[in-house]
């Protein structure tokens, strides 16, 4: 068996002068068993030390299961972990008490031997976890090795209890295990749920860690008794690479980062590009170093690239390299982008679905539309794969009772037959009644679910409360969001006229500062305003379940003394329609009115397609997309906000809400609301964004009333260009607009079939910058169909990387699929479609 693939080697089987540590993990949760003996072992190595107990106390009947001892392994030398395994022969389960919801890190540890008539190299089991039975290993066999196989897990839990279950595959009467871990994994270990959706939905699903690799230095092991090992043997052509290194003291971490990521050994070592002196004669040289990795097929996988920039001369001038995973898009790193000096550490995360030849292929290159010849170079200091578990299965043995195999399998086919049409017919039930009553969100002696005294200060609830008043009372408990009406008052100088910003229907909004310095936007209901506790509810509800960088953050709420008040995150430049008519602002050029466009439409489509379940926006336009200090688009306002269709179904049924003009009319017809609703409204909104004129204006002749009715009218003659923003005409390359007018076009389609989704609208918002940027020379009809494969990808690198976020490369999935649609990648493009979806 290969090692490198399946065996994590165990620090104790390392001299300990190879163990750094800069900083003692000690976790919230820990378990450490010894498994089939009683006495203790302390690994002193480790640091901290480990210490493994007893496992018969976390093992349901445990006097059923006997102990097997390693005739081979003395039990005071170094391996004496290894030196007992616990034998199962039927299935069982450990139960290990958990304090606290979150990722968790299971080990298991293997090591075969034979004794007392049992040999456990022929063993063959699975492994699963958790109360839903997510399968870990199926039909697992561990061979004699002289090192133990370690698997390793990353698992969410959100109950009080992990249950990890063995059970003997049919071809066995056999499983063991001789160690376990369970610990909690550091918080600044997670995936960042900021990142972009298909990297957040990660952190809730179970990863095994496939590879841990330390580019360009040794086999080391960190704080959290892991093992990183060199990547020598993963190279494909060690010629064309460097190992580099610097004093690893020399290392910093970002701030709320720590060596619990990747130890400061793995960071001051790094592989980069073997450039020499007849290479550099050559002022357009350009080669990759590149790793292959083996993986399990038919999977998919999180991989985390690690980086420290040690070797550029200075910050300013750090080095800009192009970097490829798998068969994603192929992404520019440059450190600056990321930290705030030279050694300090980052890491980026990526998910891939793995081809059909079980390879993973990492490379970086230089960028060679970005440098010279002379700072040309590319750099990668670590590496981790992990696989994506999303299965579940239920683990069969051979009965003890000597029930058959195939009578348990017809009696379970049966149970889950019956059990799936109660839940059908539930669910059918649940659903009727919803529709002819709708269950209330809130009691109906209080206006706020938040509300148990008149200060509103009490967290406690009374066993009455309904469904969406524990939710919502759970919020302030578990995310912090209260914020006292003093600490506003104070924010806001007393809601002082002077620092509002901003008025609507749901009441003014005051510019304001926290005790702690942050600036902050307070939306305050007036009495009597138009918005009711429902949508003061909803914007709560929705803000502190999703968080994506181009939708504003809700900091907190307020209900106290009759007060509707929620706190956001403060945006500088306001709203986007004020930066296109009806102030005195700069003119927005092309270039930022794109971006802002591609910004709020990544927003969108994290809503529709980056939450387990999709939301409805319900009220897109210009007034509610926010823009930062850096002109960074984020939508806003989601008061009228509505969870989509649930699965089966197409639509949702409600009152038409949201705002004249950006109405969807298929919408406003049937009262059938979809996500092509916010779609049309987006389509509206492209418009006026390119015309620069309220959507709406009635001091306009009756056919330029409707501005989507009369920027269909000129883009369906080919003569757009007749109606833009006067101060963009000679500004716009032709193509680019063409294209942004296709996509308008498509978002305003009558039907709502016949419009596209929001991966596919940012496709081409991308392209349409991609054309105005690098100012490709296109004809006109390669815009919407086959481009030549000529054309130079290089180019494509040009466009600025805050505009093009490859990161989001799943989106064009859908695309591949619709050969029919004018809003089609095309050919240059085939290598940044994947064939993953949400």
């Amino acid at each position: 068996m290969d090692l490198r693939i399946l065996a994590f080697l165990l620090p104790l089987f390392l001299p300990s002068a190879l163990f750094v540590s800069t900083t003692a993990f000690n976790p919230d949760t820990s378990h450490y068993l010894n498994c089939g003996s009683a006495p203790d072992i302390v690994i002193t190595t480790d640091v901290p030390s480990r210490n493994f107990t007893d496992d018969s106390p976390f093992l349901s009947d445990s006097d059923k299961y006997p102990s097997l001892s390693n005739p081979s392994v003395a039990a005071s030398s170094s391996s004496s972990l290894y030196s007992t395994a616990r034998v199962f022969t039927s299935s069982a389960s450990y139960r290990f008490t958990i304090n606290t919801n979150g990722t968790y890190v299971l080990r298991l540890h293997f090591f075969p031997f034979s004794g007392n008539g049992y040999n456990l190299s022929s063993a063959r089991f699975g492994v699963n976890a958790l109360q839903r039975g997510v399968v870990l290993l199926e039909d697992f066999s561990a061979p004699i090795s002289t090192a133990p196989i370690i698997k390793e897990y990353f698992l969410w839990v959100d109950s009080d209890e992990l249950v990890v279950t063995f059970a003997p595959s049919p071809s066995s009467s056999l499983a063991f295990v001789n160690a376990v871990e369970v610990f909690t994994a550091p918080a600044n270990l997670n995936i960042n749920e900021d990142s972009q959706p298909d990297i957040a939905q990660l952190s809730r699903q179970a990863l095994e860690t496939v590879h841990r690799i330390n580019m360009g230095g040794p086999r080391v092991n960190d704080s959290l008794w892991r093992t990183w090992i060199a990547d020598d043997d993963y190279l494909l052509n060690k010629v064309a690479s460097l190992s580099n290194h610097t004093d690893p003291d020399k290392i910093t971490y970002q701030p709320n980062e720590s060596d619990d990521v990747a130890p400061r050994t793995v960071y001051s070592t790094a592989r980069t590009m073997n450039i020499s002196s007849s290479l550099r004669a050559n002022p357009s040289f350009d080669f990759n170093v590149t790793w292959s990795f083996p993986v399990v097929a038919g999977y998919k996988y999180l991989v985390r690239t690690h980086f420290c920039d040690f070797i550029s001369q200075g910050f300013s001038t750090d080095i800009i390299f192009d970097l490829y995973v798998g068969n994603l898009p192929v992404r520019e790193i440059q450190a600056s982008d990321h930290v705030n000096s030279l050694a300090q550490a980052f890491y980026i995360d990526f998910d891939l679905a793995v081809p059909s030849s079980g390879m993973i292929n990492i490379s970086i290159g230089r960028d060679v539309a970005r440098t010279t010849k002379w700072n040309a170079n590319a750099m990668l200091n670590g590496l981790e794969i992990f696989k994506v578990i999303d299965g579940t299965s239920n683990l069969l043995s051979n009965s003890s009772n000597g029930v058959p195999i195939a009578a348990i399998v017809g009696v379970a086919v049966g149970g889950v037959l019956l059990v799936s049409l109660l839940i059908i017919f539930v669910m059918v039930f649940i659903r009727k009644r919803r529709r002819s009553k709708p269950l209330p969100l809130l009691p109906n002696e209080s206006w706020s679910p938040f509300r148990e005294t008149p200060r509103g200060n009490s967290v406690g609830r009374s066993s009455k409360s309904t469904e969406g008043t524990a939710l919502a009372a759970s919020l302030r408990v578990n995310l912090g969001l209260y914020i006292p009406l003093l600490d506003i008052k104070a924010a806001t100088n007393d809601f002082d006229e002077s620092l509002v910003v901003g008025s609507g229907g749901f009441g003014k909004v005051y510019k304001g500062v926290l005790a702690d310095g942050t600036k902050i936007a307070v939306k305050r209901a007036m009495p009597g305003s138009k918005q009711g506790y429902p949508e003061f509810q909803t914007e709560i509800l929705v803000l502190s379940g999703i968080r994506h960088r181009h939708l504003v953050s809700l900091i907190g709420y307020c209900d106290e003394q009759s007060e509707r008040i929620l706190v956001y995150e403060y945006m500088e430049k306001g709203t986007l329609r004020n930066h296109l008519y009806g102030s005195d602002k700069p003119c927005l050029s092309w270039k930022q009115r794109l971006e802002i466009c591609i910004g709020a439409a990544r927003g969108l489509h994290y809503l529709h397609t980056g939450y387990s379940h999709t939301i409805i926006h319900r009220d897109i336009k210009s007034t509610n997309i926010l823009l930062d200090e850096n002109y960074l688009a984020k939508v806003s306002d989601f008061g009228l906000s509505k969870l989509g269709p649930s699965f089966g179904e197409t639509h949702v049924t409600t009152g038409v809400k949201g705002t004249f003009g950006y109405f969807d009319p298929e919408y406003f017809k049937t009262q059938k609301l979809t996500d092509k609703s916010d779609v049309y409204s987006f389509g509206v909104m492209l418009f006026e964004v390119l015309c620069a004129r309220p959507v709406i204006d009635r001091s306009l002749s009756m056919e330029q009333l409707n501005l989507a009715e009369w920027a269909l009218h000129w883009q369906r003659r080919g003569q757009l260009e007749k109606i833009i923003d006067q101060r963009l005409v000679g500004k716009i390359n032709t193509n680019s607009l063409r294209k942004f007018g296709e996509t308008a076009e498509k978002c305003v389609a009558e039907y709502g079939i016949d419009r596209p989704a929001f991966a596919d609208i940012l496709w081409n918002l991308e392209y349409a910058l991609q054309l105005h940027v690098t100012e490709l020379k296109r004809e006109p009809h390669e815009d919407s169909g086959a481009v030549e494969s000529q054309m130079s990808v290089a180019a494509m690198r040009d466009v600025d990387t805050a505009s093009l976020n490859f990161d989001e490369a799943n989106d064009r999935s859908r695309m591949a699929r619709q050969g029919e649609s004018d809003l089609m990648a095309s050919t240059v493009f085939s290598q940044l479609v994947t064939d993953e979806g949400r």
